[in-house]
């Protein structure tokens, strides 16, 4: 639609009386994936339409068409549908990154918008500061629906106010840099304890259920579409007749830990099921080496994970980072990481998830559908993105804000640049659309192609992934035959995220 609104700034032919034509093909409003075969440098496209009366004079040769690249940030803003940007206040932009990978949660999103109260401490005990952070998150994300640019000030004086840590400043004056992992565990923290669900904004609404929505009810929004729980056991391995210890762990974020044989995000999660620590045995009577084992007994519909790239030298006083290339898929499946129980449970959505890839391949195949298998799956799932399209519950009816499948896909990511975490520089990378991403640098906002967004995974000193989030992959319902229309060839980019 920008390509045809500059064809109309040309030629006065309005977007919807265009007919835009190369080889046969006809240029669609949603996507370019019949051209994409066809279009090379120096190809010429025909245009056909008719101009409006008002555009039949010739267009002034002194006013130049504008491309995306050459569009100032308000123009942008309004072609592309971007988010707003944030200000940097001074060595904020830790907070500013955290701020915008939240935003990519839409329940949490309008969970917040619908947070009722007048802004302000409303005292300095902890429950004015939870009520004051809430309603200075709404106001803010209210101000970015209306702004291109919106100055975060009551954010960070609430921030400061709660924390002072977080208002250090340096030897010239300003602020100090923070730790973006810090900040995002603080803010949910006093957001969690403020902001509860209802029966009417539980998820099990929006997709078609309502058993479980007033069990929700008075829950925790935070807990509910963010909380991990861990059935955990732990075992002292020098006295294997020393009773072991259960228990059960809730958190908001999977860590990943990184030694030297992980390469792949999926090794450093499996690294936090077995852990060793040491602690005092009761049997032998000293401190003794135990293992701790960890299985997923709840999976939430956003899963946070933690790169646990920094680590604390005492001789430099710093969080030094740990560089190391970690791989990250754009499609996670967590099946592995769960128990028994909670795998059983996965099953019947996971059997959904492959009967309708099933339904996909056999009409591809009929079709003689150009790109194949992997083609055809991701058109499915871009598919799924659309307005108005019927989705699945992707959470237990008896938990609203879980997951019922363990599939995940990408859709933020903040990411760190530099070698300490009380340095360097933050941003956030927000999914838009198919393979368009958002980079969230503060108050510049620009779109990037997914293939620069899986080169975050670390390795030197560009970004570098720190915190991933991933939502629920979605699953539309099946009311009718899967249509499946030919596709174009899939890019290299797009073979490595699916293998991936």
């Amino acid at each position: 639609m920008v390509f045809k609104a500059q064809l109309f700034a040309l030629t006065g032919v309005q977007p919807h009386r265009q007919k835009v034509m190369l080889k046969g093909a006809a240029l669609k409003d949603e996507t370019w994936d019949n051209f994409k075969p066809k279009v090379k440098n120096g190809a010429t496209l025909l245009l056909m339409g008719s101009r409006d009366e008002d555009h039949l004079k010739a267009p002034d040769p002194a006013q130049k068409t504008k491309f995306i690249e050459d569009m100032d940030e308000s123009e942008l803003q309004t072609a592309m549908k971007m988010p707003a940007g944030l200000t940097n206040l001074g060595n904020t932009c830790y907070m500013n990154a955290t701020v915008q990978c939240l935003k990519s949660v839409p329940e949490f999103r309008e969970a917040l918008v619908k947070y009722e109260g007048s802004s302000g401490s409303g005292g300095f005990d902890d429950g004015g500061l939870n009520h004051a952070m809430t309603s200075a998150m709404r106001d803010l994300y209210r101000s970015m629906e209306k702004q291109a640019t919106v100055h975060p000030f009551l954010l960070l004086n609430t921030l400061h106010t709660a924390f002072p840590a977080f208002a250090q400043r340096g030897e010239q004056g300003g602020y100090q840099q923070q730790d973006a992992n810090e900040c995002w565990v603080q803010l949910l923290e006093m957001i969690r304890r403020q902001l509860k669900t209802t029966a009417a904004a539980s998820n099990s609404e929006n997709n078609g259920t309502s058993a479980g929505a007033t069990a929700s009810a008075g829950r925790s929004v935070v807990d509910q579409y963010f909380g991990l729980e861990f059935d955990t056991e732990i075992k002292c391995v020098e006295a294997p007749e020393e009773a072991s210890t259960k228990g059960v762990e809730k958190v908001l974020q999977y860590n990943c830990y990184i030694d030297k044989e992980v390469k792949y995000l999926a090794s450093g999660l499996k690294n936090y099921m077995n852990q060793p620590l040491t602690k005092r045995s009761p049997t032998l009577d000293r401190d003794a080496e135990y293992t701790k084992t960890s299985k997923v007994s709840r999976l939430p519909g956003y899963l946070t994970i933690q790169m646990m790239r920094f680590q604390f030298k005492m001789k430099d006083a710093i969080n030094a980072k740990i560089l190391k290339d970690i791989k990250f898929p754009m499609m996670l499946d967590t099946f592995e990481l769960c128990t028994k129980e909670l795998q059983d449970k996965l099953v019947p959505m996971r059997t959904k998830f492959k009967d309708h890839e099933d339904r996909i391949v056999e009409d591809c195949g009929k079709l003689k559908a150009k790109g194949g298998r992997e083609a055809a799956l991701k058109k499915s799932r871009e598919d799924a993105e659309g307005e108005g399209v019927e989705l699945e519950p992707y959470d237990f009816q008896d938990d609203p804000g879980s997951n019922n499948s363990g599939y995940y896909e990408l859709q933020a990511i903040l990411t760190h640049k530099g070698r300490s975490s009380n340095s360097g520089h933050y941003v956030g990378w927000v999914k838009h659309k198919a393979d368009t991403w958002i980079e969230c640098n503060d108050d510049d906002v620009r779109p990037v192609h997914v293939d620069d967004v899986m080169k975050l995974s670390g390795g030197g000193d560009w970004h570098t992934a720190y915190l991933l989030i991933y939502g629920p992959r979605k699953l539309p319902k099946q009311t009718a035959p899967v249509p499946v229309t030919a596709t174009s060839e899939p890019t290299e980019s797009a073979e490595k995220m699916e293998t991936s």
